[in-house]
């Protein structure tokens, strides 16, 4: 890594900059590098699109820079940007630097080592944020072009169908029950545009040192306008996938635990945002569960290529075809 080089841009485009620095890998970030930089004065974080061959329109780093800057007036927690590079001669490929933010990431859901209250108090906090993103209106935050105005489920369906198919590694058939099913089942009722985050969870909050409250939002790569009840329904997913597949919480009993059920924390959600929970919402979670299939499909085959930002994404890519099946056993009872 170019610490040289990078310390020369930072020193020309980040106010305040005061060498030398160290690079530190971050744990998760497995579609997009993420670096900590440490100065003697001062942290950041460095966000860099893969080095290599990738897919199409993936790993948008600068859409990521530009949402988050966007959303800096709003009720959405996010980390203060600073800087983009899209020069990639310094670091071999783009990034941006945004702010250090001082708190702690939490994998599991199950929130092992929180009493019943802070759990409950985390998933009212995550719940506030999600409701948060899904009411901002683009046109009010200079995001009105950031994305196609209407029929995102339609094209989530046909971009993560495409995906898959670029990133195959041999033959899931739930996967392909699935792209015939979706296209036949679309929600009929006219979509309301508003900022979907796209990869809203859990792990990619930044929460207090101490307190449980959601401090920043992060990873909004595959952020764009798009439909509130589908970018809720991917954080929904937790409670219909188990912990040792990806990081959920199906068939944990929550009694006792502090954490809602998965009725209530969708009533909750209903509630801040003043909407309905809409008969189809199974669609929408179905649809989840296919997106992140097709996400963990894509770590394989770059696992295969050797582009893939972490040594976990064979065993990681591996989930994808038991994700498929969950979903694929929920269209069949749709």
């Amino acid at each position: 890594m170019a610490e040289a080089d990078l310390a020369t841009w930072m020193a020309q485009h980040v106010p305040g900059f005061e060498g030398p620095l160290t690079l530190t890998r971050l744990s998760g970030g497995q579609s997009n590098p993420t670096w900590r930089v440490e100065t003697p004065g001062r942290r950041y974080v460095l966000r860099q699109k893969p080095v290599g061959k990738v897919l199409p329109s993936a790993h948008a780093v600068d859409r990521e820079y530009r949402v988050m800057t966007a959303l800096q007036s709003t009720d959405v927690p996010v980390p203060r940007m600073i800087a983009l590079c899209e020069d990639e001669a310094v670091m071999g490929s783009m990034f941006f630097v945004m702010e250090h933010v001082e708190g702690r990431v939490l994998y599991d859901p199950r929130l092992p080592d929180q009493t019943p209250e802070e759990r409950a108090a985390i998933f009212d906090s995550m719940n506030a944020a999600i409701a948060a993103i899904s009411m901002v209106d683009p046109l009010a935050v200079g995001l009105g072009d950031y994305g196609r105005q209407g029929g995102y489920v339609e094209r989530q369906v046909s971009r993560w169908t495409k995906q898959y198919r670029a990133s195959e590694t041999r033959k899931i058939p739930a996967m392909d029950a699935l792209i015939d099913w979706l296209p036949q089942h679309l929600p009929t009722t006219p979509e309301e545009v508003r900022i979907a985050h796209g990869d809203f969870r859990l792990d990619n909050l930044i929460l207090h040192p101490t307190e449980p409250r959601v401090l920043a939002v992060v990873d909004w790569e595959l952020s764009t306008l798009g439909c509130p009840y589908a970018d809720f329904a991917y954080n929904v997913m937790a409670w219909r996938i188990s912990p040792d597949l990806f990081r959920g919480i199906g068939g944990v009993p929550l009694a006792g635990t502090g954490i809602p059920d998965e009725d209530a924390y969708i009533d909750a959600w209903c509630r801040r945002t003043g909407r309905q929970r809409p008969a189809n919402f199974d669609f929408y979670v179905i649809l989840s569960l296919f997106r992140i299939a097709a996400i963990l499909q894509g770590i394989a085959r770059r696992a295969l290529d050797g582009t893939a930002a972490s040594a976990e994404a064979v065993e990681v890519g591996a989930k994808a075809e038991p994700l498929a099946q969950i979903a694929w056993d929920m269209a069949q009872k749709a």
